[in-house]
């Protein structure tokens, strides 16, 4: 196992949009920062499950793609190069004698003075298909998440799954791919409406009522057989890459066993976004406290509170209320010009 020897100020857990905005404060109040992710990439919710969908509550932005929110806020954070730690799965946290937390992964250890939980609706874990040939090719031409289009210019592509996802990203692809096919379960789709219309007057053929039955091909996949089960009749597609969206299962994971007071699947929360555990703080769609909105823009008002309160609690001498950003940046400004001179 890996040891990462440093002491973070503040390690976050969770890359999503309040995960990457909590980077992004712990810099502005002079924090060093930490963030581990379980995902192969940062953004969460916007980057994993509508990735092509606008966002219209965000403040200054009448609307932006998911995706550029995610590249926007990761560019916002980046300015404090907070350490990104991707496909980590969380452990196990321990207390150490000089009141640092130690947290475990899959990976590494990390040590950090604070702990801000952002992580969401929990560990996002991809729902696999059901047939023996799919095993084989996982991550060998078999997909459920993109980690980068590229890879699928000139694919001949099958798309699994009715939901936003499996529709945002063949409409995306479809440009890309040498062709695509989409095959759902049913006849009714669980997207948006407009996501459904384009895709009915796309290049995408579609099937519903019609699911996976079997996987082709030895070292590399050479085609797919679909069953349309409202006729019980088969048919074998020329594919060469498979992208499963069928939904993710979410849960807390190991982190249910740290002795955190839950609300169901959320963590308690006071209002400076401290949880019962010393140290540990929860932000997000993650955190639960009376009159909670689950909200992206509500999620950044928690991050900020959670930060604030946790450089205080580290460092006494700064005050909880880090001053105005305009003030703050000029101030800062200065003090560079000043140190050059």
């Amino acid at each position: 196992m890996n040891t990462d020897q440093k002491t973070y100020d503040i390690t976050v857990i969770g890359a999503g949009p309040v995960g990457l905005f909590a980077a992004y404060y712990a810099g502005f109040r002079d924090l060093n920062c930490k963030i581990i992710d379980c995902l192969p990439q940062i953004g969460g919710q916007l980057t994993t499950l509508y990735p092509q969908k606008f966002v219209y509550d965000v403040a200054g932005f009448p609307k932006i793609l998911a995706t550029d929110l995610a590249l926007n806020l990761h560019k916002q954070a980046q300015q404090y190069n907070p350490k990104i730690c991707l496909e980590e799965k969380v452990q196990q946290i321990f207390y150490l004698e000089d009141r640092a937390i130690k947290l475990t992964t899959d990976k590494a250890e990390h040590f950090s003075k604070k702990v801000i939980l952002t992580a969401g609706a929990g560990v996002f874990t991809p729902r696999k298909l059901e047939p023996e040939s799919a095993k084989k090719f996982e991550n060998r031409g078999l997909y459920y998440m993109v980690k980068d289009t590229e890879f699928f210019r000139g694919k001949k592509l099958l798309v699994i799954g009715g939901g936003d996802t499996a529709l945002d990203w063949a409409l995306h692809l479809k440009d890309m791919a040498k062709g695509i096919y989409l095959i759902h379960r049913s006849n009714k789709f669980l997207a948006a409406a407009s996501s459904v219309r384009q895709l009915m007057n796309s290049n995408i053929e579609v099937h519903t009522h019609t699911e996976l039955k079997e996987i082709l091909g030895n070292d590399h996949i050479q085609g797919a057989i679909i069953v349309d089960k409202s006729v019980n009749q088969e048919k074998t597609l020329d594919v060469d890459t498979i992208l499963c969206c069928i939904g993710y299962t979410p849960n807390l994971g190991p982190i249910k066993e740290w002795g955190l007071e839950l609300a169901g699947s959320t963590i308690k929360v006071n209002p400076r976004m401290e949880t019962n555990l010393s140290g540990v703080y929860a932000a997000g769609d993650v955190a639960t406290y009376e009159g909670k909105l689950r909200l992206i823009c509500t999620g950044f008002s928690d991050a900020a509170v959670a930060v604030n309160y946790a450089a205080h609690s580290i460092y006494p001498e700064l005050r909880v209320f880090p001053g105005y950003s305009t003030n703050v940046m000029e101030q800062k400004e200065e003090e560079k010009l000043a140190h050059k001179t």
